[in-house]
């Protein structure tokens, strides 16, 4: 595997084309828990990796769903592909598995994620053809041109100017090529609201605390990327809002994902909610009887939203 950082593709459905898809902070290095994580001031790679793999194995069949849908739209001859902001590599490998011919780059700002990925794709036998590149995708894609696909998974809204990189990812893209958005609305929900009696509608205050710090952190969080996409001259092939609800057997992966979730907001939330929710939310991390991964009556509910959208086959490059 190769894992410059700046990398010059090879011919078009070349083996040594690079692979991309994306996780990230400002063009591609946090991953889809920073959606909800922003200001925590912990940057722990290992558990944000971990994050990662566990919203895999929770939203694993939504996300096949987002790629059978992708692939029904890009047809069978897919080839060179980049996973933008690829984080632990969950949306790197969906993508290698629809799309058994393809080449993927994988584009992150953080080299601990490319390195730990690499590591899984080697593990996999798919280091041939997954290909790395370093780089910050809110200010350019060294090498990257003509790729059949680009995968954005919760990054791009971490762009300070989503009109600039949309133009450089259409740069990248070869005339008709497919960019897919996939976005959440912020912090997965787990309780019900009397979940800490002496304390109701705890996680709804965490919510909106953490609404406040987005609006200031990352104003383009819930933005419209329809009509973003439109103006930047794409043409929108499909849109879609899921509300998920998933009920997963209490001392699995739903706890082990609250757990790490809550425990990256406490930073965040820390002097923005009333000390006593501070209090309270300790207690839900702390190894307690009331410990989330100890509860048997969590539910796991995300809003995701995903636009798949062509760039024109007349537009410039």
């Amino acid at each position: 595997m190769t894992h410059p950082t700046h990398q010059t593709p090879a011919p078009h459905g070349s083996p040594a084309h690079s692979q991309l898809h994306g996780h990230g902070s400002h063009g591609a290095g946090r991953g889809a828990h920073d959606a909800h994580s922003h200001g925590t001031h912990t940057h722990e790679q290992g558990g944000l990796a971990e994050l990662l793999d566990l919203d895999a194995d929770l939203f694993a069949p939504q996300l096949a769903a987002a790629m059978r849908s992708i692939a029904e739209l890009a047809g069978d001859d897919v080839e060179r592909i980049v996973d933008l902001g690829a984080g632990s590599g969950t949306g790197t490998f969906a993508l290698l598995k629809q799309f058994p011919s393809a080449q993927v780059t994988a584009v992150d700002s953080s080299s601990p994620m490319l390195e730990q990925l690499s590591r899984t794709a080697a593990a996999k036998n798919l280091d041939a053809r997954v290909h790395l590149l370093e780089a910050d995708a809110g200010t350019g894609l060294p090498g990257v041109t003509d790729a059949d696909l680009v995968w954005a998974s919760a990054s791009m809204h971490h762009m300070d100017d989503p009109a600039a990189t949309l133009d450089i990812i259409s740069k990248a893209l070869r005339p008709g090529g497919l960019l897919a958005v996939a976005e959440l609305d912020g912090m997965p929900r787990f309780l019900a609201d009397d979940a800490v009696p002496e304390r109701p509608g705890l996680e709804g205050r965490f919510r909106e605390a953490l609404t406040t710090l987005h609006a200031e952190e990352v104003p383009h969080m819930g933005a419209d990327w329809g009509a973003l996409l439109a103006s930047a001259g794409f043409t929108l092939e499909d849109e879609r809002t899921e509300n998920l609800e998933l009920r997963p057997p209490s001392g699995g992966s739903a706890g082990l994902y609250a757990h790490g979730t809550l425990s990256r907001i406490r930073g965040a939330l820390d002097g923005r909610i009333d000390p006593a929710d501070l209090e309270a939310l300790h207690t839900l991390v702390n190894g307690g009887p009331a410990d989330v991964r100890h509860r048997d009556d969590l539910v796991v509910r995300s809003t995701r939203q995903l636009w798949i959208a062509r760039r024109p086959t007349d537009s410039g490059s």
